[in-house]
């Protein structure tokens, strides 16, 4: 097997390099804000718990519906264009953030805010896409990956320094310096060399577009996307939660074990990511996430009872097959998704196959909360069994996607050649 070395995290084109560069600058100021906002939130917005959680619930629910109609709109005006009028969009209202008071402000404020985070994901898919070729297509989105879990990394400790300073000037420095990031990001995106076109590809409206998706097949494959995407949950709320509300172990460490996986996902998402590039890897890849998930499920039921110091332990193992869980589900979903698209509807499709990660975020933490962990071992046991069905999905519903597309590779090559043989006989 091929050793890792240091280029391994570089990517190969220039525009690839660009690109990860500019999702390192997106990340860094994404960091700074999700380390103050909930304090932010409180002392310069002057909002309760309650009105921040009710706040975030509608946003995500305004995210989720204004997701597909973007990426349509991608169809129609480019990815590239459609990314960059995003981050604008968001510096815009970011800079609003700063300066609202009061919950109707917020909640218009974060409403429009969510609009565009929702379709930031598979625009992004789609022009980080753009910027390498095919074979190279897996590795650079796990490369984006790791530079923006390093950004987050850096925000969170740039962000210590304003927190400790407890004013508001340097409450809305966190806000705005999150609104310069996505500038600095627009203006490198707009002037971002691609691989591979990224003009508009269908010239339909975006309702028309919507109105006529009807590929169940790829709305199955996101359906297991939505479900895999629950590790995302798991590790903000579901672990940490668990840990200190059912185990013996010291509240010193929950950051111990965010800290494992975010060093994990840094050394070995490229590595893992290489899996996924051979022929049928990416559907092995979401296939193991699954199990992986349903391990973790295990790990942290067992939790329960024992001394700290194996609590402790099964934690951390439980923490350890959540992060492979996460990475496999990461380079499994990105190639999928981005091969089952077809290149005129790209967006769409890429949308539609995000709207199951977002689906998640809205029923994650009551699922994880209200369901698991009231019902304790039972709950993590159910839990459990649903990766694994996921899992056991995944097969049938890849191997129906490559027969639809075959049926259609070759319905285009019948209608070239009944269209070459007509020109022939115009000819004649």
């Amino acid at each position: 097997m091929k050793r890792i070395s240091l280029s391994d995290y570089v990517p190969v084109s220039a525009a690839g390099r660009t690109f990860a560069l500019t999702s390192l600058i997106n990340a860094i100021g994404t960091g700074l804000f999700l380390a103050g906002s909930t304090v932010f939130f409180i002392r310069s917005v002057g909002l309760s718990a309650t009105q921040i959680g009710a706040g975030l619930a509608v946003s995500g629910f305004v995210g989720f519906l204004a997701t597909v109609p973007i990426g349509a709109l991608s169809d129609r005006i480019g990815a590239r264009r459609t990314l960059v009028g995003l981050q604008m969009w968001r510096a815009l209202w970011f800079v609003a953030l700063a300066y609202i008071h009061g919950f109707a402000g917020f909640l218009i404020v974060s409403s429009c805010l969510a609009a565009a985070e929702g379709a930031t994901q598979p625009m992004t898919q789609a022009v980080a896409s753009d910027t390498t070729e095919e074979s190279d297509r897996t590795r650079t989105m796990a490369i984006v990956r790791t530079v923006r879990n390093i950004g987050f990394s850096v925000g969170a400790l740039l962000a210590a320094p304003l927190l400790a300073a407890d004013s508001m000037w340097a409450y809305r420095g966190i806000v705005l310096g999150n609104a310069t990031a996505f500038v600095a990001s627009a203006v490198m995106l707009s002037r971002l060399r691609l691989t591979r076109s990224s003009a508009a590809r269908r010239k339909v409206g975006p309702l028309t577009a919507i109105r006529g998706f009807r590929d169940w097949r790829y709305l199955s494959l996101a359906g297991l996307g939505g479900v895999l995407n629950l590790h995302t949950t798991l590790l903000s709320v579901g672990l940490p939660l668990w840990a200190m509300t059912a185990t013996g172990v010291p509240a010193g460490f929950v950051p111990v074990l965010i800290l494992v996986n975010t060093v994990m996902s840094i050394t070995l998402q490229v590595p893992v990511s290489r899996g996924a590039e051979r022929p049928g890897g990416a559907a092995r890849a979401l296939r193991l996430s699954g199990f992986a998930l349903a391990v973790c499920c295990a790990a942290l039921a067992a939790a329960h009872g024992p001394s700290p110091l194996l609590a402790g332990a099964l934690l951390l193992a439980g923490c350890v097959a959540l992060t492979f869980g996460e990475m496999w589900q990461a380079v499994g979903g990105w190639d999928l998704s981005y091969a089952f698209a077809p290149e005129d509807r790209r967006g769409t499709y890429l949308s539609v196959f995000s709207l199951g990660n977002s689906g998640q975020r809205i029923v994650g933490p009551a699922l994880v909360t209200g369901v698991v962990i009231a019902t304790g071992a039972a709950g993590w046991a159910a839990l459990g069994a649903l990766f694994c069905l996921a899992s056991v999905l995944v097969p049938p519903v890849t191997r129906a996607l490559e027969r639809q597309q075959e049926r259609q590779r070759k319905q285009e090559q019948d209608r070239v050649q009944v269209s070459e043989a007509a020109s022939e006989g115009a000819v004649a």
